[in-house]
């Protein structure tokens, strides 16, 4: 299927009924002023060499000139093609708490939403890096495959909320199994499991499975985001309450949070207003080995090469079709009568 990678330039092409009205109104004041000059056809018979029909056509290849010239610029795209891209970077799995807690407010705008501007930043400063997404509560699933798209990637960061996982809790263990999972079995790259969670850990294992992680080369930072004085839930219907109608307070287990970074070779960042966790992590990330990696993807076939030399003959051809008759043109009746 056809498409434009540019088509906001498609928009000049209404430049076209401009010139045509701009061409007729020029043809019919020429006609009024040979009118005034005499007859007509005697002045006609004085211009045996010149032909309108010759005129019209030059017009007509200018216009189309110009309409080509605007698809060249809208960039048009037919077809796919696959391209193998070479670069050196790293390896992130970054797994996310979508549990309730995540909705809690003690870190503005939610915590949630905290931690997926943190993601788009991360996301937006990679370069040749390969990033792949998770998320968790009471269980963990894949949301994106390991891949060097960022814009794919930023699409499922900024998709993330609460509910997307219907068993409620904090699974870090299964968060990490799953992420030593997602990696590519190049062993030659660093690696890094990137897990942002309040860190009110439901389930046990979580060391273990950080450690066990480590071993594998695969470095495990936690980011917490919240506060330890923590906040309530917020609901449609108010705070979330528990079975004695008592409001939920969440807080920031970061005990929990630095236990599980330590068993895995990584540090823990504690996510808050500022930038520092920001900073911090990517200073880290950026002291993994890099290593040459290839990654396949899938680009448009660009086609305006093929329309700009379209555009390049017709405006030679109109250069060389004159107004008038040329001896050795004579003997091809293209324009008489």
């Amino acid at each position: 299927m056809l498409e434009f990678q540019d088509p906001q330039y498609l928009q000049l092409l209404w430049l076209l009924p401009l010139l045509v009205a701009l061409y007729v109104l020029n043809i019919r004041r020429s006609r009024r002023a040979l009118r005034r000059l005499g007859e007509p056809r005697l002045i006609k018979s004085l211009r045996k060499d010149h032909s309108a029909w010759r005129l019209h056509v030059k017009f007509g290849m200018l216009c189309l000139a110009v309409a080509l010239l605007v698809v060249t610029l809208a960039r048009p795209q037919y077809g796919v093609k696959q391209q193998t891209e070479s670069a050196r970077g790293i390896e992130a799995v970054v797994m996310v708490d979508v549990s309730n807690s995540m909705l809690a407010r003690d870190v503005a705008p939610s915590r949630l939403d905290r931690a997926k501007l943190l993601l788009t930043t991360l996301i937006d400063r990679m370069k040749n890096d390969k990033v792949a997404l998770g998320v968790f509560a009471g269980e963990a699933y894949p949301q994106l495959p390991i891949t060097a798209d960022y814009a794919a990637a930023r699409l499922y960061v900024d998709a993330l909320q609460p509910g997307m996982v219907t068993l409620q809790g904090t699974n870090l263990a299964a968060a990490i199994e799953l992420a030593e999972k997602s990696f590519t079995d190049n062993k030659e790259v660093g690696k890094a499991i990137i897990l942002i969670t309040d860190g009110e850990n439901h389930e046990g294992g979580a060391e273990e499975a950080a450690e066990e992680a480590a071993k594998q080369g695969h470095q495990v930072f936690v980011v917490g985001v919240g506060t330890p004085e923590g906040a309530t839930i917020p609901t449609d219907y108010g705070a979330l309450t528990d079975e004695d109608g008592r409001p939920v307070r969440t807080v920031l287990n970061e005990e929990m949070c630095r236990s599980v970074a330590r068993a895995g070779k990584g540090i823990y960042l504690h996510l808050d207003g500022t930038g520092s966790a920001q900073e911090e992590l990517q200073a880290q990330l950026r002291r993994l080995k890099q290593a040459e990696s290839s990654t396949t993807v899938t680009a448009r076939n660009e086609q305006f090469q093929a329309v700009a030399l379209l555009v390049v003959l017709l405006l030679i051809a109109e250069v060389c079709l004159g107004e008038t008759s040329r001896r050795w043109f004579k003997r091809f009746k293209f324009f008489s009568k």
